[in-house]
């Protein structure tokens, strides 16, 4: 295998890859001299190159991409250059028909394995772990399926810098009250009362973190929470909030592919569960946290986030100590 190429082929969103990064780890350590790209949507993808997982990032919005799903369709021949240095090519697109699959033969020799688009919902098997299956058919077995990504931090320059050294001058609690989806949301207002309790309490201060998706909620969070202790930040590249998030006492948030990428990271985490299935879907590691209800995150309350933040985070930054 050296020298050769693996190309793994992961579109989704961020929880989705994060999840699909045990895979690159186990590639990388199984063939420790190949050459290993990953085609998906750049911005996502870049946290297995900044993590030093792969060598190579190819963009599934690439002009022409969409030619690769019709039978038969004319492609690029510089796509040869792409496909055809793979040895192997392990895709886990959603491809029912087998069409991807027949117009990459077109473009490569290479041994193709079809990975699961989608672990199933209904069954026992958590994502990483379904999504780690298929490289048996490479020997390759019993690779950790936890996601971890270490990050260097960025050049020291811009917000990120900046941000850096706020986050290590005290005990900063990181959170994101959003996510993809309403329906995983704890109210705004339920994460004042938790935040205000631990701020008044603790020699904490807070850094809420936010996306185009959520909304106004960083904000509103903000305004009901001690004015001098409290900053949002907005839109930061992924692998530039990782290390952010890295270097945070805690972070809390919902079932989101930021709580992933915290928990890759190693910062304590703790996930507020919703309508997603727990046992397939939520992020792993020992220091992960989650509190859910049978009822929803309506059913949450806040003294069970109260008590599980205090279990999580240890005391001796107190007020009263």
């Amino acid at each position: 295998m050296a020298d050769a190429g693996i190309l793994v082929v992961r579109g989704g969103a961020i929880g989705d890859f994060i999840l699909t990064l045990p895979v690159l780890s186990a590639l990388r350590a199984q063939f420790p001299r190949a050459q290993i790209g990953v085609m998906g949507y750049p911005r996502i993808a870049d946290l297995a190159k900044q993590g030093g997982l792969v060598d190579q990032i190819y963009s599934l919005e690439a002009q022409g991409m969409a030619r690769l799903f019709a039978r038969g369709a004319e492609l690029d021949p510089g796509w040869k250059q792409t496909w055809g240095g793979a040895v192997i090519i392990v895709s886990y697109l959603y491809d029912p028909d087998g069409i991807f699959r027949e117009n990459v033969a077109r473009c490569s020799s290479a041994q193709f394995i079809q990975g699961p688009h989608r672990p199933n919902d209904a069954g026992e098997v958590h994502a990483a772990h379904a999504l780690l299956e298929p490289l048996q058919r490479l020997a390759v077995f019993d690779f950790d399926p936890q996601p971890r990504l270490r990050l260097n931090p960025p050049k020291p320059s811009g917000l990120t810098a900046e941000l850096l050294e706020w986050v290590s001058k005290d005990s900063v609690i990181a959170v994101h009250p959003g996510s993809g989806s309403r329906s995983k949301n704890w109210p705004v207002e339920r994460w004042t009362e938790v935040l205000s309790s631990r701020l008044q309490g603790y020699n904490d201060r807070c850094l809420i973190v936010g996306g185009e998706a959520d909304e106004d909620r960083p904000e509103r969070l903000q305004a009901g929470l001690p004015q001098g202790r409290v900053r949002v930040v907005r839109n930061l590249g992924l692998a530039q909030l990782g290390v952010v998030l890295g270097r945070c006492r805690a972070f809390l948030g919902h079932d989101s592919g930021i709580s992933h990428l915290a928990a890759a990271v190693g910062v304590p985490t703790l996930v507020l569960w919703g309508p997603t299935v727990q046992k397939v879907w939520r992020p792993v590691g020992d220091h992960v946290r989650v509190v859910d209800h049978p009822l929803g995150m309506s059913g949450i309350t806040v003294e069970s986030v109260q008590q599980a933040i205090h279990g999580m985070i240890p005391s001796e930054h107190s007020k009263s100590s």
